[in-house]
């Protein structure tokens, strides 16, 4: 069953399965409903992005074959849907394979129905969840599924700049926006909160904690960036629909919108000197590919594909995803991160007619993360890897690759990471893991800290697995840990606070939910962020949709309540995103 979370919380799909047992060369293991008792999963092992998007599309099944169940036109759209839901982030759109095994029919053919049924059903102590003795899958569902993976997959529409281009509307064109600010609002203290499962946003007053307006975007937006200059706010959704918000307008409204595939997660725009606000770049899930468009229009200038060959093996991939994208400080480039692949790209945006694209590779399933506090060395982690790549962007080139024999943890998860000055080290950036409690801090002045530089310098023991972000400021002295996917509700309804000035003492455990003053519902508490000050940090409480949702605001000098924002449009408010950290990289 999916656990909720920002970056689409799934299991590792039903038919995560076949693994080992599946490949060519590998003994067969068969489940073992005695074995139940023992097979946990953790919260690390629960956690992979789905492509829930496209489970919508409407695709025609397969024709029949010999020896292959035959599925309705209604049957293959359920099964459809059921395996963009809980699989695809795994295994991939075309079952494939991604961080999973290859689901295609050459594997799932030998292994027969029954198998497949039976591995859904029991699960194995090697990590695949019990579905069927779990209760979290009934019998129809599993045995639609096993006949559905007899079958040839899918095959999802591709999206080119055609495609794009019909999905274009400015509705507001820039001669007829303000020409200076229009509203009294305190743009840098504003909040960018996503709605999840209303497909909307809420621009939240740093100052007063009022909903300023809420606007309507795409399905589940995953981030929110701004322009440099602040004026544009950039919301895609997981539908990979993008929405342009001129923050300037009383009230802030949608100026402009596009779709750059059918399913995304990642945007960016351009901030090195003399071209601040000039382009934004999306990149998407499938199809596989990235869009540069027009900053302040949103018109599609160039699209490009990522599909190609994986850094290690030089295998082709035929969906490697679009994870995230920073934006360089020091060249006139964008860093795209090719999960699947494990490449990095720097695209050059001087000039569009001849891209210069240059490929660093570093490490397959790169996820996200972010820059250290110069802003010159990008962090990333390739977490199903369990492996943080470091970038120099002034050099270009890849600087060192920190494994978990180094000390990362299980499933690094850092969002944009956290940076602050180690009373010991020095400057370091912090990444906490899905899989584990543990907390790395990484060293990132390789001039003053040499010896430090680029090593894990310490860990630290939070709350358990599933955490999904970590925060401080530069002007705070707490280090927040979250930890939304835990399976104890207490655990995951609050937050680990540490003391920066001495990482010895234990964390103090800040019992968000309950100050949230909500008592029902699972009221997981995900994603701190600061305001503009640095002197207080706002959570998500984020509850099912029917449930009454919050957002607590924390006084970060003494760790107390400081006030609760209760309103019955904050639905399922998870990723909160203020104007001048974000468009300033401060994290």
């Amino acid at each position: 069953m999916r656990s909720p979370a920002m970056h689409v919380i799934s299991a590792a799909s039903a038919v995560g399965l076949l693994l080992a047992a599946s490949m060519p060369g590998s003994a067969q293991q068969k489940s073992d409903p005695k074995s139940l008792e023992q097979h946990k999963t953790s919260p690390g092992g629960k956690y992979e992005p789905s492509l829930d998007v496209l489970g919508g599309s409407k695709l025609e099944p397969p024709g029949a074959k010999e020896g292959v169940p035959t599925l309705s036109p209604a049957e293959f759209q359920a099964a459809n849907q059921l395996y963009f839901e809980r699989c695809a982030g795994c295994h991939g759109v075309l079952r494939k394979g991604a961080t999973g095994k290859p689901l295609t029919p050459d594997v799932t053919k030998p292994l027969g129905f029954d198998y497949l049924r039976d591995f859904i059903t029991y699960g194995s102590p090697a990590g695949m969840p019990n579905w069927g003795t779990s209760g979290e899958m009934p019998k129809d569902q599993i045995e639609l599924m096993a006949k559905y993976l007899l079958n040839e997959p899918a095959q999802p529409p591709e999206f080119g700049m055609k495609e794009i281009k019909a999905t274009w509307k400015v509705t507001v064109p820039v001669d007829k926006r303000p020409k200076a600010k229009a509203n009294k609002i305190d743009i840098d203290g504003l909040f960018s909160v996503t709605l999840r499962d209303t497909g909307e946003i809420a621009l939240i007053d740093g100052a007063t904690k009022k909903i300023a307006t809420v606007i309507k975007t795409g399905y589940a937006v995953h981030i929110s960036r701004m322009s440099a200059s602040g004026r544009y706010l950039y919301a895609i959704g997981r539908d990979a629909k993008v929405d342009l918000i001129d923050l300037w307008m009383d009230p802030p409204q949608t100026v402009a919108e596009i779709k750059i595939g059918a399913e995304a997660r990642s945007i960016e725009t351009s901030k090195a000197k003399g071209w601040e606000d000039k382009y934004a770049i999306a990149g998407a899930y499938w199809p596989p590919q990235y869009v540069i468009m027009n900053g302040d229009t949103l018109e599609p200038l160039k699209v490009v594909s990522t599909r190609g060959m994986t850094y290690d093996t030089q295998e082709y991939h035929p969906e490697p995803r679009v994870a995230a994208i920073v934006a360089s400080h020091f060249h006139p480039e964008f860093v795209v991160n090719v999960k699947e692949t494990g490449q990095i790209l720097m695209v050059n945006y001087q000039d569009l007619d001849n891209l210069r694209v240059s490929s660093i590779g570093a490490e397959r399933f790169l996820h996200d993360g972010g820059l250290d506090s110069t802003r010159r060395y990008f962090l990333v982690a390739a977490n199903a890897r369990n492996t943080v790549a470091v970038v120099d962007l002034k050099d270009r080139k890849l600087v060192r690759l920190i494994r978990e024999k180094d000390g990362i943890g299980d499933k690094p998860h850092p969002g944009r990471g956290a940076n602050f000055v180690h009373p010991k080290f020095g400057p370091v950036w912090a990444t906490s893991h899905l899989g584990d409690e543990t907390i790395a801090l990484i060293g990132t002045d390789p001039v003053k800290h040499k010896e430090s530089a680029w090593k894990v310098v310490q860990v630290l023991k939070g709350q358990g697995g599933g955490s999904l972000f970590i925060k401080t400021h530069p002007k705070s002295k707490n280090l927040y840990v979250d930890t939304p996917l835990n399976p104890e509700a207490e655990i995951s309804a609050s937050v680990a606070a540490f003391d920066i000035a001495n990482l010895e003492k234990p964390y103090e455990a800040l019992p968000i939910g309950q100050w949230s003053g909500i008592s029902v519902g699972q009221r997981r508490v995900t994603q701190g962020e600061f305001n503009k000050a640095g002197d207080e940090i706002w959570f998500s409480v984020w509850n099912a949709k029917d449930q009454e949702s919050a957002i607590v605001v924390v006084d970060d000098r003494t760790r107390k309540l400081k006030t609760v924002i209760r309103d019955k449009r904050l639905v399922t408010p998870t990723g909160k995103f203020n104007v001048m950290n974000t468009r300033k990289d401060v994290y």
